[in-house]
């Protein structure tokens, strides 16, 4: 999928070009700052902390634009959204390892090429953003209508000529039966080097969601998503538990001692959630509601488990805690016990979870890869309880099984921490 991602956006202009950008970046932005304040000989030989600052700030550009480029591959995802993350991503994990190597350096280089080198790669974005000409040429027949209202610049073929301008794109059903004639024409598009799309790949590509008709297997061709990435984000997700736990056991023990302040009830929440392969766990969560005090038969606990944004049930103190999404730390441990991971799909209650398996065809594929914290679906769509909602984020989730990798882990960890800072954005 990423790869058909690429070739829409194939035929793009110069701004584009990978190689102009790493150029432009790391030579005028990471090095021609320090030559210019320190000269030729300081700069990259002399001064050792300098030139270690140079050479980092040129690797952490490089990285940071390979991120952003591959990141952009996903729909939902504007051209300079992803730019400033993945440069504060790469120039940290470059500067972590500085650290870790105790080597010297400079932090006015380090800083000064950082703020140079984006801001380069920032005018080139825009550049190409405001260049960009593409047109989706639609092919009647099949179901090629749903991609009437998915936000492309499309127009309908109505006769079998092909489209000769720069940024030109065919889609059609190529599972579909047409006449011979438009069968030559997308074969001579083909042969003429015209990007031509089955109309299901655009579909994804622009709406970050996989129909929900039948299972839809992976670039792998399989309905299994990659296990050795699988294996490698279980590896990822405890060790990064380890690393950040000391820092918060304090604000979280302050946080538990508010919440008993705030109203009468446990501090923590526990449910049973629908889990890994189909697999019920109880996770933990920041109490963020009033305690209901009566007993509860199943129709209503099903009723009471869909959580609207205005619940009166949720607390002064909830209602801070639901928006910055303190509320799902306490899941650290649901991480470290295998239950769930930092990313992935969100862990339904088990009531909700069996009747969306009565209503929902494939429902239960969600529980192919672990449920986690923040998800595709929370950081495209939010928090919904209708059925037809439902349905909805249950072709983001498909979507995120179907693309399952670092890239898209990274972008949905970028998107969760602009809503939580900015409070603006799905939750």
């Amino acid at each position: 999928m990423a790869g058909q991602n690429e070739l829409i956006q194939d035929r793009r202009s110069l701004y584009h070009s990978f190689t102009l950008q790493v150029l432009a970046s790391t030579v005028f932005g990471a090095m021609v700052p320090a030559i210019l304040w320190f000269g030729v000989e300081t700069a990259l030989f002399e001064f050792a902390p300098v030139r270690t600052s140079v050479l980092g700030s040129m690797l952490a550009t490089l990285l940071g634009i390979v991120s952003a480029r591959r990141v952009n591959v996903y729909p939902g995802v504007k051209q300079l959204g992803s730019i400033i993350p993945s440069f504060i991503a790469s120039y940290g994990i470059v500067a972590i390892g500085i650290l870790v190597l105790r080597l010297g350096y400079s932090i006015p280089v380090f800083g000064v090429g950082f703020v140079t080198s984006l801001s380069i790669y920032l005018a080139f974005m825009t550049l190409a953003t405001r260049s960009d000409q593409n047109v989706f040429y639609t092919v009647p027949g099949g179901r090629i209508n749903r991609l009437a209202n998915v936000g492309l610049h499309t127009r309908r073929l109505t006769e079998p000529m092909l489209p000769n301008h720069r940024g030109a794109i065919i889609v059609a059903d190529l599972h579909a039966d047409h006449d011979d004639s438009w069968e030559r024409m997308l074969a001579n598009a083909a042969l003429q080097g015209v990007p031509v799309f089955h109309f299901k790949q655009v579909y994804e590509a622009a709406t970050g969601k996989v129909q929900v008709e039948h299972l839809s297997e992976n670039s792998f061709g399989s309905l299994l998503p990659n296990m050795s990435f699988m294996r490698i984000k279980r590896i990822a997700d405890a060790g990064l538990i380890l690393l950040v736990a000391p820092f918060l056991l304090l604000p979280l023990a302050l946080v538990a001692v508010l919440i008993k302040l705030d109203s009468p009830g446990p501090v923590f929440f526990r449910q049973f959630r629908m889990g890994y392969r189909s697999q019920p766990f109880r996770v933990l969560k920041f109490r963020t509601m009033r305690v209901a005090t009566e007993e509860l038969d199943e129709e209503t606990r099903r009723r009471l488990a869909m959580t609207g944004d205005k619940d009166p049930r949720i607390t002064r103190l909830g209602a801070f805690l639901r928006k910055t999404r303190i509320d799902e730390l306490p899941q650290m441990w649901n991480i470290l016990a295998g239950h769930m991971s930092w990313i992935g799909p969100r862990p339904e209650a088990v009531e909700l979870s069996r009747w969306y398996q009565q209503e929902i065809a494939f429902y239960d594929y969600r529980h192919i890869v672990r449920p986690g914290i923040t998800g595709w679906a929370q950081v495209n769509q939010g928090h919904v309880t209708e059925l037809s909602e439902i349905d909805d984020k249950l072709q983001y989730d498909f979507f995120y099984i179907k693309n399952f990798s670092y890239w898209l882990d990274f972008l949905i960890l970028a998107r969760t921490a602009l809503v939580v800072l900015t409070g603006h954005g799905a939750r």
